[in-house]
Protein backbone atom coordinates (compact mmCIF):
# COMPACT_ATOMS: atom_id res chain seq x y z
CA UNK A 1 0.00 0.00 0.00
CA UNK A 2 1.72 3.10 -1.04
CA UNK A 3 0.81 6.35 1.45
CA UNK A 4 0.61 9.66 0.07
CA UNK A 5 3.52 11.00 2.19
CA UNK A 6 6.06 8.79 0.08
CA UNK A 7 6.96 11.15 -2.90
CA UNK A 8 7.41 13.57 -0.36
CA UNK A 9 9.20 12.45 1.40
CA UNK A 10 11.60 10.88 -1.31
CA UNK A 11 12.09 14.53 -2.32
CA UNK A 12 12.79 16.42 1.02
CA UNK A 13 15.33 13.40 1.74
CA UNK A 14 17.98 14.90 -1.47
CA UNK A 15 18.22 17.79 0.79
CA UNK A 16 17.43 17.53 4.36
CA UNK A 17 16.51 15.23 7.31
CA UNK A 18 13.50 13.34 7.46
CA UNK A 19 11.55 12.30 10.38
CA UNK A 20 8.32 10.35 10.60
CA UNK A 21 6.65 9.63 13.85
CA UNK A 22 3.31 8.33 14.43
CA UNK A 23 1.69 5.25 16.07
CA UNK A 24 3.28 1.76 17.11
CA UNK A 25 2.52 0.26 13.55
CA UNK A 26 0.74 2.38 11.78
CA UNK A 27 3.51 2.02 8.34
CA UNK A 28 6.19 4.13 9.00
CA UNK A 29 8.45 1.25 8.42
CA UNK A 30 7.06 -0.27 5.76
CA UNK A 31 6.52 3.33 4.21
CA UNK A 32 10.92 3.78 4.96
CA UNK A 33 11.64 0.80 2.82
CA UNK A 34 9.52 1.11 -0.22
CA UNK A 35 11.30 4.21 -0.97
CA UNK A 36 12.64 2.37 -4.17
CA UNK A 37 15.90 3.47 -2.19
CA UNK A 38 18.61 0.87 -1.07
CA UNK A 39 18.82 1.37 2.39
CA UNK A 40 20.74 0.66 5.82
CA UNK A 41 17.91 -0.23 8.23
CA UNK A 42 18.70 0.49 12.42
CA UNK A 43 16.59 -0.21 14.73
CA UNK A 44 17.70 1.17 18.07
CA UNK A 45 15.65 -1.30 19.73
CA UNK A 46 18.05 -4.20 18.27
CA UNK A 47 21.26 -4.38 20.80
CA UNK A 48 23.31 -5.14 17.58
CA UNK A 49 22.03 -2.32 15.50
CA UNK A 50 22.41 0.01 18.79
CA UNK A 51 26.04 -0.91 18.61
CA UNK A 52 26.26 -0.40 14.57
CA UNK A 53 24.88 3.23 15.66
CA UNK A 54 27.13 4.35 18.55
CA UNK A 55 30.19 2.85 16.17
CA UNK A 56 28.76 4.86 12.88
CA UNK A 57 29.02 1.30 11.64
CA UNK A 58 26.52 1.67 8.91
CA UNK A 59 27.06 1.50 5.05
CA UNK A 60 28.26 4.63 3.94
CA UNK A 61 27.41 3.50 -0.14
CA UNK A 62 24.03 3.12 0.78
CA UNK A 63 21.08 5.50 -0.71
CA UNK A 64 19.91 6.06 2.79
CA UNK A 65 19.89 4.88 6.26
CA UNK A 66 16.51 4.65 8.49
CA UNK A 67 17.45 5.32 12.09
CA UNK A 68 14.28 3.71 13.76
CA UNK A 69 13.07 4.47 17.34
CA UNK A 70 16.60 6.43 18.16
CA UNK A 71 14.67 8.97 20.13
CA UNK A 72 15.44 6.24 23.06
CA UNK A 73 19.37 7.65 23.15
CA UNK A 74 19.65 10.23 25.31
CA UNK A 75 21.17 13.63 23.35
CA UNK A 76 19.88 11.72 20.16
CA UNK A 77 19.26 15.39 18.29
CA UNK A 78 22.72 16.15 19.58
CA UNK A 79 23.83 12.86 17.78
CA UNK A 80 22.05 13.19 14.68
CA UNK A 81 23.17 16.48 14.48
CA UNK A 82 26.66 15.88 14.55
CA UNK A 83 25.91 12.87 11.93
CA UNK A 84 24.26 15.71 9.28
CA UNK A 85 27.10 18.41 9.91
CA UNK A 86 30.41 15.60 9.73
CA UNK A 87 28.49 13.54 6.55
CA UNK A 88 25.61 15.74 5.14
CA UNK A 89 22.97 13.57 3.52
CA UNK A 90 24.75 11.04 1.69
CA UNK A 91 23.82 8.77 2.82
CA UNK A 92 20.25 10.32 3.10
CA UNK A 93 19.03 10.48 6.79
CA UNK A 94 15.33 9.09 7.63
CA UNK A 95 14.01 8.79 11.66
CA UNK A 96 11.17 7.65 12.12
CA UNK A 97 9.47 6.48 15.87
CA UNK A 98 6.73 5.53 17.19
CA UNK A 99 6.66 9.26 20.08
CA UNK A 100 6.23 12.46 19.42
CA UNK A 101 10.17 13.17 18.09
CA UNK A 102 9.84 17.02 18.95
CA UNK A 103 9.40 16.04 22.66
CA UNK A 104 11.66 13.01 24.00
CA UNK A 105 15.26 13.04 24.57
CA UNK A 106 15.07 16.62 23.27
CA UNK A 107 18.34 17.97 25.05
CA UNK A 108 21.40 19.10 22.92
CA UNK A 109 21.87 20.96 19.91
CA UNK A 110 19.13 22.32 17.71
CA UNK A 111 18.24 20.78 14.56
CA UNK A 112 16.61 23.82 13.20
CA UNK A 113 16.89 23.99 9.56
CA UNK A 114 18.55 20.52 8.89
CA UNK A 115 15.29 18.87 9.30
CA UNK A 116 11.30 18.18 7.50
CA UNK A 117 9.13 16.04 9.51
CA UNK A 118 5.63 13.88 9.02
CA UNK A 119 3.17 12.55 11.23
CA UNK A 120 1.91 9.42 9.51
CA UNK A 121 -1.76 8.82 10.87
CA UNK A 122 -4.08 5.44 10.51
CA UNK A 123 -5.49 5.70 7.46
CA UNK A 124 -8.35 8.22 7.16
CA UNK A 125 -11.66 7.71 5.00
CA UNK A 126 -9.73 10.73 2.09
CA UNK A 127 -6.79 8.56 2.10
CA UNK A 128 -8.45 4.82 1.91
CA UNK A 129 -11.02 6.17 -1.03
CA UNK A 130 -7.76 6.37 -3.44
CA UNK A 131 -8.36 2.54 -4.00
CA UNK A 132 -12.04 2.26 -2.10
CA UNK A 133 -14.95 3.64 -2.66
CA UNK A 134 -15.15 5.91 0.34
CA UNK A 135 -18.34 4.62 1.73
CA UNK A 136 -17.08 1.13 2.14
CA UNK A 137 -13.70 2.96 3.64
CA UNK A 138 -15.70 4.56 6.36
CA UNK A 139 -17.88 1.28 7.23
CA UNK A 140 -14.25 -0.23 7.63
CA UNK A 141 -12.71 2.45 9.91
CA UNK A 142 -15.66 2.20 12.12
CA UNK A 143 -15.63 -1.97 12.29
CA UNK A 144 -11.76 -2.29 12.53
CA UNK A 145 -10.03 0.84 12.68
CA UNK A 146 -7.26 2.75 10.12
CA UNK A 147 -4.09 0.92 10.79
CA UNK A 148 -3.34 -0.71 7.69
CA UNK A 149 -2.70 -4.19 8.86
CA UNK A 150 -6.12 -4.39 10.58
CA UNK A 151 -7.61 -2.36 7.16
CA UNK A 152 -6.76 -5.11 4.84
CA UNK A 153 -7.07 -7.75 6.93
CA UNK A 154 -10.44 -6.55 7.57
CA UNK A 155 -11.72 -8.93 10.93
CA UNK A 156 -12.59 -8.01 13.94
CA UNK A 157 -11.72 -10.87 15.83
CA UNK A 158 -8.18 -10.57 14.08
CA UNK A 159 -8.31 -6.87 15.18
CA UNK A 160 -9.12 -7.72 18.49
CA UNK A 161 -6.30 -10.26 19.22
CA UNK A 162 -3.63 -7.79 17.33
CA UNK A 163 -5.07 -4.42 19.28
CA UNK A 164 -4.31 -6.54 22.80
CA UNK A 165 -0.40 -7.11 21.78
CA UNK A 166 -0.65 -3.45 20.48
CA UNK A 167 -1.47 -2.03 23.72
CA UNK A 168 0.58 -4.52 25.26
CA UNK A 169 3.54 -2.92 23.63
CA UNK A 170 2.76 0.31 24.60
CA UNK A 171 1.70 0.17 28.35
CA UNK A 172 5.19 -2.34 29.12
CA UNK A 173 7.52 -1.13 26.56
CA UNK A 174 7.11 2.65 25.39
CA UNK A 175 6.01 3.66 29.09
CA UNK A 176 8.79 2.03 31.16
CA UNK A 177 11.51 2.79 27.88
CA UNK A 178 10.64 6.72 28.26
CA UNK A 179 8.67 7.52 30.87
CA UNK A 180 9.55 5.19 33.67
CA UNK A 181 6.31 4.43 34.78
CA UNK A 182 5.45 1.25 36.14
CA UNK A 183 1.66 1.83 37.52
CA UNK A 184 0.55 -0.07 34.43
CA UNK A 185 -2.68 -1.29 36.16
CA UNK A 186 -3.83 2.25 36.70
CA UNK A 187 -2.88 3.13 32.92
CA UNK A 188 -5.29 0.33 31.65
CA UNK A 189 -8.00 1.67 33.64
CA UNK A 190 -7.31 5.46 32.50
CA UNK A 191 -7.44 3.96 29.08
CA UNK A 192 -10.81 2.16 29.85
CA UNK A 193 -12.42 5.31 30.92
CA UNK A 194 -11.97 7.40 28.03
CA UNK A 195 -12.89 5.00 25.86
CA UNK A 196 -16.35 5.17 27.27
CA UNK A 197 -15.91 8.97 26.96
CA UNK A 198 -15.05 9.40 23.31
CA UNK A 199 -16.92 12.56 22.84
CA UNK A 200 -17.55 13.86 26.26
CA UNK A 201 -15.90 16.79 27.87
CA UNK A 202 -13.17 15.09 30.56
CA UNK A 203 -13.14 15.91 34.14
CA UNK A 204 -10.07 16.05 35.42
CA UNK A 205 -11.16 15.73 39.11
CA UNK A 206 -13.42 12.88 38.21
CA UNK A 207 -10.84 10.75 36.88
CA UNK A 208 -8.68 11.79 39.91
CA UNK A 209 -11.04 10.29 42.49
CA UNK A 210 -11.76 7.25 39.96
CA UNK A 211 -7.68 6.15 40.21
CA UNK A 212 -7.39 7.86 43.61
CA UNK A 213 -4.47 9.77 42.47
CA UNK A 214 -3.57 13.56 42.14
CA UNK A 215 -4.79 15.84 39.08
CA UNK A 216 -1.45 16.36 38.64
CA UNK A 217 -0.71 12.71 38.06
CA UNK A 218 -3.86 12.31 35.48
CA UNK A 219 -2.80 15.18 33.38
CA UNK A 220 0.45 14.00 33.03
CA UNK A 221 -0.62 10.71 32.33
CA UNK A 222 -2.79 12.23 29.60
CA UNK A 223 -0.33 14.17 27.95
CA UNK A 224 1.86 10.71 28.22
CA UNK A 225 -0.78 9.03 25.74
CA UNK A 226 -0.92 11.63 23.48
CA UNK A 227 2.89 11.87 23.30
CA UNK A 228 3.06 8.16 22.15
CA UNK A 229 0.30 8.67 19.85
CA UNK A 230 -2.69 6.77 21.92
CA UNK A 231 -5.08 9.47 22.39
CA UNK A 232 -5.27 13.07 21.14
CA UNK A 233 -7.00 16.06 23.06
CA UNK A 234 -9.78 18.52 20.99
CA UNK A 235 -9.65 21.29 22.91
CA UNK A 236 -12.43 23.97 23.52
CA UNK A 237 -12.09 27.07 20.75
CA UNK A 238 -10.81 30.38 22.25
CA UNK A 239 -8.86 33.35 21.30
CA UNK A 240 -6.96 33.10 24.10
CA UNK A 241 -4.63 30.25 23.55
CA UNK A 242 -4.18 30.14 27.58
CA UNK A 243 -7.86 29.79 28.79
CA UNK A 244 -8.16 27.57 25.94
CA UNK A 245 -5.81 24.98 28.08
CA UNK A 246 -7.49 25.49 31.19
CA UNK A 247 -10.81 24.64 30.04
CA UNK A 248 -12.01 20.72 29.95
CA UNK A 249 -10.87 19.03 26.81
CA UNK A 250 -12.27 16.22 25.12
CA UNK A 251 -9.86 13.18 24.17
CA UNK A 252 -10.08 10.64 20.87
CA UNK A 253 -8.15 7.69 19.94
CA UNK A 254 -5.64 7.17 16.87
CA UNK A 255 -7.44 3.74 16.87
CA UNK A 256 -11.20 4.17 16.34
CA UNK A 257 -11.18 0.13 16.61
CA UNK A 258 -10.53 0.76 20.38
CA UNK A 259 -13.54 2.77 21.07
CA UNK A 260 -16.46 1.85 22.98
CA UNK A 261 -18.73 -0.36 20.41
CA UNK A 262 -20.98 2.24 20.24
CA UNK A 263 -22.15 3.48 16.79
CA UNK A 264 -22.51 7.25 17.78
CA UNK A 265 -19.09 7.25 19.92
CA UNK A 266 -16.64 5.60 16.90
CA UNK A 267 -18.64 7.66 14.63
CA UNK A 268 -17.20 11.03 15.86
CA UNK A 269 -13.82 9.40 16.58
CA UNK A 270 -13.33 8.26 13.23
CA UNK A 271 -14.34 11.69 11.68
CA UNK A 272 -11.66 13.53 14.56
CA UNK A 273 -9.11 11.19 13.41
CA UNK A 274 -9.91 12.03 9.76
CA UNK A 275 -9.75 15.86 10.57
CA UNK A 276 -6.82 15.72 12.30
CA UNK A 277 -4.73 13.38 10.00
CA UNK A 278 -5.65 16.06 7.28
CA UNK A 279 -4.62 18.88 9.20
CA UNK A 280 -1.16 17.69 10.29
CA UNK A 281 -0.91 16.34 6.47
CA UNK A 282 -1.23 20.06 5.73
CA UNK A 283 0.27 21.51 8.01
CA UNK A 284 3.81 19.09 7.33
CA UNK A 285 3.52 20.07 3.77
CA UNK A 286 2.32 23.57 4.13
CA UNK A 287 4.09 25.05 6.93
CA UNK A 288 0.99 26.57 8.02
CA UNK A 289 -0.48 26.31 11.74
CA UNK A 290 -3.57 24.32 11.98
CA UNK A 291 -5.93 23.76 14.94
CA UNK A 292 -8.81 21.06 15.59
CA UNK A 293 -11.18 22.42 18.22
CA UNK A 294 -14.87 22.21 19.01
CA UNK A 295 -17.30 25.01 20.28
CA UNK A 296 -18.85 25.28 23.50
CA UNK A 297 -21.20 28.40 24.39
CA UNK A 298 -22.60 29.59 27.83
CA UNK A 299 -25.95 27.84 27.04
CA UNK A 300 -23.34 24.60 26.71
CA UNK A 301 -24.19 24.37 22.60
CA UNK A 302 -21.55 22.61 21.02
CA UNK A 303 -20.44 22.33 17.40
CA UNK A 304 -18.33 18.78 17.48
CA UNK A 305 -15.15 20.25 15.76
CA UNK A 306 -14.11 23.74 14.55
CA UNK A 307 -10.80 23.74 12.02
CA UNK A 308 -8.37 26.46 12.02
CA UNK A 309 -6.09 27.51 9.15
CA UNK A 310 -3.04 30.57 11.00
CA UNK A 311 -5.10 30.84 13.64
CA UNK A 312 -8.55 31.80 11.05
CA UNK A 313 -11.45 29.60 11.53
CA UNK A 314 -12.13 27.70 8.39
CA UNK A 315 -15.70 25.33 8.65
CA UNK A 316 -17.69 23.61 11.41
CA UNK A 317 -18.14 20.00 11.34
CA UNK A 318 -21.32 18.43 13.13
CA UNK A 319 -21.62 14.83 13.78
CA UNK A 320 -24.70 13.16 13.09
CA UNK A 321 -25.64 9.46 12.92
CA UNK A 322 -28.88 10.12 11.15
CA UNK A 323 -30.62 13.12 10.01
CA UNK A 324 -32.90 13.45 13.05
CA UNK A 325 -32.22 16.40 15.38
CA UNK A 326 -30.44 18.28 12.50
Amino acid sequence: MKRRIEELVKKDLKEKIVFISGPRQVGKTTLSKQLNLKYDYLNYDSGEDRRIILKQEWNRKTDLVIFDEIHKMKKWKTWIKGVYDTEGVKPAILVTGSARLDVYRKGGDSLTGRYFSYRLHPLTVREASSFMESKEALNRILKVGGFPELFLKNDTTYAKRWRRKHLDNILREDLIDLEKLRDIKSMEILLDILRERVGSLISYASIARDLQVSIHTVKHWLEVLENLYVIFPVRPYHKNIARSLLKESKYYFYDTGAVKDDEGARLENAVACSLLGELHYHEDTTGDKVELNFIRDKEKREVDFLVSINKTPKFLVEVKTSDENC
